[in-house]
């Protein structure tokens, strides 16, 4: 079996510099990293796991909960935070598991599987925070990060929707819409949070709010969409604009307003949020929450937290962008 030895003899280098470069230390150079690297890779070396175990008192395994209301992997918002997390811890010789509530016919909580599968750490893409047991990971003495959520005691990487919500607003204002309905998504933070920046801007510009401009509906589902967007059209007032949940959610209106004999965006103007694939076909105005950003910065911080738990708690609100295309009109 090749040993780190072998490497560091057929490098020219010692033993502790092959270790260091193989575990992305600092104090090596990158031209010496991608050499050693290179080395072990034709030597057939692999690092024995257990061993590092041992000495650095760490798995280099992360546990990574994805569960909750949301359509969880289905959602490319998501999908993309977790592509853009699991890329960046991978870099840093990490693992992922997904956690559960323990094992089967055992019972347990997501703490105790944590526990038991000896992660370094957990990453909380999305999950129910009101779950009195997602609220005691997030809210024990171990590792976390969380995604779109804020617990004093952990880190969180959180996408600003009150700011991102009133962008969208606002621009819809510009563009001379006082009649604008949000439909927006179940009653979660996120939520709340879009709310808040819808309202806000509505009222600084000198227009009302009520049910009426404030529709319930849920993230993700066209169906549901779909009928109450046929709703809002039969009005006797039509609203000029409309911003649905998310570009997803768009498709049910999109559907609704072409079976009303209606054009987009001649007759009424639309936005989506999340800017997913989808929405650069349709030529749909939404905001684009920058979910990249939101994983590669959610897997620093939890790797930060890993390695200085006492120093690092801080929260990061990541503010996206508007994407203008062909779905809003200038009346």
């Amino acid at each position: 079996m090749v040993s780190i030895k072998d490497v560091a003899k057929k490098c020219g280098v010692s033993a502790a510099t092959v270790s260091k470069a193989l575990n992305d230390r600092d104090d090596v150079s990158q031209a010496t990293k991608e050499n050693i690297r290179k080395v072990a890779s034709e030597l057939g070396y692999f690092a024995n796991p257990s061993a590092r175990a041992l000495k650095t008192n760490r798995t280099y395994n992360i546990g990574l909960l994805y569960t909750g209301t949301e359509p969880g992997l289905t959602h490319e918002y998501f999908s993309m935070i977790l592509e853009n997390f699991k890329a960046a811890v991978e870099t840093k010789g990490y693992d992922i598991t997904f956690v559960n509530r323990g094992i089967e016919g055992q019972g347990g909580t997501y703490l105790e599987h944590c526990l038991y599968r000896q992660f370094d750490g957990v990453a909380v893409i999305t999950a129910d925070y009101n779950d009195p047991e997602v609220i005691r990971l997030c809210n024990a003495d171990f590792p976390v990060v969380t995604i779109d959520y804020v617990f004093e005691k952990c880190p969180s990487v959180v996408a600003d929707n009150t700011v991102g919500m009133r962008i969208l607003t606002e621009y819809a204002i510009k563009k001379g819409h006082k009649d604008i309905v949000f439909i927006h998504g179940n009653d979660t933070e996120v939520t709340r949070n879009r709310i808040m920046g819808f309202t806000t801007a509505m009222r600084e510009n000198g227009l009302s709010v009520s049910d009426d401009n404030l529709v319930e509906s849920s993230y993700h589902d066209t169906d549901r969409c779909f009928e109450i967007t046929e709703r809002i059209l039969k009005r006797k007032k039509r609203p000029t604009c409309i911003i649905f949940p998310d570009d997803y959610s768009y498709l049910g209106g999109y559907r609704a307003i072409h079976a009303a004999k209606l054009s987009i965006p001649n007759d009424i103007s639309a936005i989506g949020y999340d800017n997913i694939a989808m929405s650069s076909v349709f030529g749909l105005t939404t905001f684009d929450q920058d979910p990249k950003a939101i994983g590669r910065l959610a897997a620093e911080k939890l790797i930060k937290v890993i390695e200085k738990p006492d120093e690092y708690k801080e929260h990061s609100l990541v503010l996206g962008k508007i994407v203008e295309r062909d779905t809003v009109k200038e009346i």
